[in-house]
């Protein structure tokens, strides 16, 4: 007897309970601790045996192939290595000491500026964590110092620090046109308004909060350094500004597709830590590293999510789903809003790249039967992904900050300073939904 003769006949199942069996696998797997890419690896294995025999595993082999052989994935590894050279170098420390240039006399300076940082750091590596962490370094020392609410404080750090979710160039975005097959240079284009549009609602929110809400910040102090300094913080935000400007003008300018775009912004990062004296063979090392391991877990999620949607797609599980979700309403909104609910769900479990990579298979086709463009789709489900970065009990955002937030700030107390910030962005995926020409599209 062959080894996987022990695997039953799922197939007699049919479809209805060949889902419903692999849907509570995935759950009592993933509850048991085990990492996603594994889940969906052995699922998958499973159910490939057991509804097709030995005979289906090259065509799982085949389907991996496909997704990690794409042109536009060696984008990710370099965009991943600018945050790395990013998070070892003081580009980010002096880009926060220009933006105090910013704020001047405004009540919440100090928020509107890490607000403004984050902004420019999500356009220049369009990773999350890295950034969260470095503002939660930089920015909540200085706002507890000076008397911030620390709520409004975490809040916005970890709001401000999501943003590269949405701003190109946005890994989430490329990984969602790698899975719905799109243009990644539409996506960026169609995110652009939106991104900055999220990030204009949590300066309208600090700035009301700030002038509403007395003692909530302290009082603006009139800066009184001499011309001389202040144009020597300027300098600060020459370099990463150069990066956006060539990363994402070479992109939008058509000189250079998204991959070609990310090895200019790469090889900017690197000349502006030259340029700054910051140097070093072991800073290459160490940002080599962190970018091996981040790509390879999304790697990893991206083979096992693939390699389990191949499958359902055989057993005819995508065309089983995709039936019952158009099944709950004649109406397109109610539908999108229903799948907006899946992922709003997910999103409080599962990895973004997991979510991509095993709903968009299903989902994008649907949309396009609507009669949506799949590139809306896309930063709907980008800013949508905005919303899991914050959500309870697992929003990832909480947890980067909270490793590097001092000790008396308590995982529950970030939670709920998030809140306010949970509400904006559910408000603005609410804006995309009705008024899709924010996208342009």
């Amino acid at each position: 007897m062959e080894w996987f003769d022990i695997v039953p006949n799922l197939k007699a199942l049919g479809v209805e309970g060949g889902t419903l069996l692999m849907f509570a696998m995935l759950l009592g797997l993933l509850l048991t601790g085990m990492p996603l890419a594994y889940v969906t690896l052995l699922v998958a294995l499973i159910f490939a045996l057991g509804w097709f025999g030995p005979s289906s595993v090259p065509l799982i082999t085949s389907r991996v192939y496909s997704f990690v052989s794409s042109f536009v994935f060696v984008s990710v590894p370099m965009f991943v290595m600018m945050a790395a050279l990013l998070d070892r170098s003081g580009i980010a420390k002096d880009l926060f000491e220009a933006m105090k240039l910013v704020g001047g006399r405004v009540r919440g300076s100090v928020a509107v500026q890490t607000i403004f940082v984050a902004v420019v750091l999500a356009a220049m590596s369009g990773i999350i964590g890295g950034e969260i962490v470095l503002l939660g370094l930089l920015a909540l020392p200085q706002m507890l110092r000076q008397g911030y609410d620390r709520k409004l404080a975490i809040g916005v750090i970890c709001a401000g620090g999501s943003l590269g979710t949405m701003i190109p160039p946005s890994i989430v975005l490329i990984i969602y046109g790698l899975t719905a097959n799109v243009s990644i240079g539409e996506l960026f284009t169609a995110s652009f308004i939106p991104g900055f549009m999220l990030a204009c609602f949590y300066v309208i929110y600090v700035l009301v909060r700030s002038y509403a809400t007395p003692g909530l910040v302290p009082d603006p102090v009139p800066d009184e350094r001499p011309l001389a300094e202040k144009l020597q913080l300027v300098r600060g935000i020459i370099l990463p500004i150069l990066v956006v400007v060539f990363v994402l003008g070479s992109i939008y300018g058509g000189i250079a597709s998204v991959t070609e775009a990310s090895a200019v912004g790469v090889m900017g990062v690197l000349i502006s830590t030259v340029l700054r004296g910051e140097f070093s063979l072991s800073m290459l090392k160490g940002a080599a590293l962190q970018t091996l391991a981040t790509c390879g877990m999304i790697v990893w999620i991206g083979i096992g999510a693939s390699a389990l949607v191949g499958v359902f797609n055989l057993m005819g599980g995508i065309k089983f789903v995709a039936s019952l979700i158009s099944g709950i309403s004649e109406n397109p909104i109610i539908i999108i809003l229903f799948m907006m609910l899946i992922l709003f769900v997910l999103g409080m479990f599962l990895d973004w790249v997991g979510i991509a990579l095993l709903t968009m298979p299903i989902f994008v086709p649907i949309v396009v039967s609507l009669g949506y463009d799949p590139v809306w789709f896309g930063v709907v489900f980008a800013m949508n992904m905005q919303v899991s970065f914050l959500s309870p009990p697992f929003g990832p955002a909480a947890f980067y900050l909270k490793s590097v937030a001092p000790p008396e700030i308590s995982l529950g107390e970030i939670f709920k300073a998030l809140l306010p910030f949970i509400c904006i962005q559910i408000l603005a995926v609410g804006l995309l939904v009705a008024f899709p020409g924010i996208t342009g599209r």
